[in-house]
This record gives C-alpha cells, structure tokens and sequence, in this order.
C-alpha cells in the first residue's frame, strides 16, 4: 500500500506544537517566564537554523512533564490541545490528508516533535501511525528522558526504516509532505517529495529539483 507521510509542525499545523507547549505552560504561570521562554526560543532558533541538540531540547521539553503527576500533565494536555491546537489545525491540511485517505493510502506523521505532545493531534486528524521522538514511560510515570532514536533530520530515516521492516508496506510510490530542510534526508528518499509553506532553504532545494510546491494556508 502507497504511504502518505506528513511532517507535523508548520505543515499540518499553522505554527509548531512544540515551541507552543512551551509558550503554553509560561502563559499558565507554571514555569519561570522568562527563564523558559529564552531557552524555548533558543531551541526552536536552533532548530530552524538545522543545529539543534533535539535530545537536549527533548530533556528541557519532558522535565515539565515528569515533575508532574499524570492526572495534571493529561489535564494541560487536554487543555492545550483545546485552546492552543485546535487553532493551529489547518482546514487545508485535512482535506489533503482526506484526499490521502480516500485513495486507500496508508497515513502517517513523522515528527521530531515527542509524542507526549503529538498522540493527541495526530488521533485529531485520524492518522492511525505516528512516528515521533518517544518519552520514555516506567510504571505510567514519565521519566524526563527519551527512548531511542529521535526522530529528527536523518533519524526520520531510520525510524521509518524501523516501522517498514516490521509491516507489509515500501517506500515504492510513497509522499512526504514537508515544511522544514531538516526534512531533506527523507524528502529524498521518497518518489513524492512535496514542500509545504517550506523555508527558504527547502524552497531554494525544491525549485531546483522541481518538487512540487504548495501551500496549505
């Protein structure tokens, strides 16, 4: 069956989840405001510039998560999902995911985003696979650490190589719909590279490859 993969933040989402998380938990007053916000944004910067630490950003991103007991952590979630997600999710994106669907295609999203963060949102567009970074859990109880290869630039890569070998499916005719040149190792990778509102590095590549170009906003 042909894959459809779909990058998350600012391809689905107008905006990035898990920047937004962060600008979540300062504007409930619980983190130190400016504290976190400056190392929040210094992630996402790094992360935009293709230089970001993502087990250390992960490990700055969980620590809110493990200090806290479950039944708070699902309740900010459901919150956030509620006030902060639910906005971000783009009219356009379903119908291109629909479209997917439709054609009896096989629906993932593959993130660097954790997926404490991103189970949520991937059920709210009825994707059923999801790859993304994994917060390690012991007993029902986050421990602040990840587990595995994170999902990032070409960890995308091997885990998705990961899930084929595991499942009757091949890259063989496959899309990945992506914003970000951190994205480029897998957009390679497939038949049906497409850029999403990308970044000018990812444009630049993708007009010279002549991958398609589109907007979802």
């Amino acid at each position: 069956m042909t894959l459809a993969i779909f990058d998350l933040d600012n391809t689905l989402l107008r905006g990035d989840s898990d920047h937004a998380w962060g600008e979540f938990l300062v504007g409930k007053g619980l983190v130190n405001s400016k504290v976190y916000r400056e190392r929040n944004d210094y992630f996402y910067q790094q992360y935009q510039l293709g230089k970001l630490d993502v087990v250390a950003y992960q490990t700055f991103v969980l620590a809110e998560i493990k200090s806290r007991s479950p039944e708070e952590i699902f309740g900010l979630r459901a919150q956030f999902m509620a006030e902060v997600i639910e906005p971000m999710v783009l009219s356009q994106a379903e119908a291109l995911v629909n479209h997917h669907r439709d054609q009896g295609h096989t629906l993932m999203i593959i993130t660097a985003t954790n997926d404490f963060i991103t189970r949520p949102i991937a059920t709210r567009f009825g994707i059923e696979h999801l790859i993304a970074t994994e917060a390690e859990l012991k007993d029902g109880l986050y421990t602040g650490n990840i587990v595995g290869t994170p999902s990032y630039q070409g960890g995308k890569i091997e885990r998705l190589n990961d899930w084929l070998k595991t499942r009757d499916h091949s890259l063989a005719g496959a899309w990945f719909y992506s914003d970000s040149h951190n994205d480029l190792p897998l957009l390679k990778c497939v038949d049906n590279p497409v850029a999403v509102d990308p970044d000018d590095q990812l444009k630049q590549f993708a007009t010279q490859q002549q991958w398609p170009i589109m907007s979802l906003r």
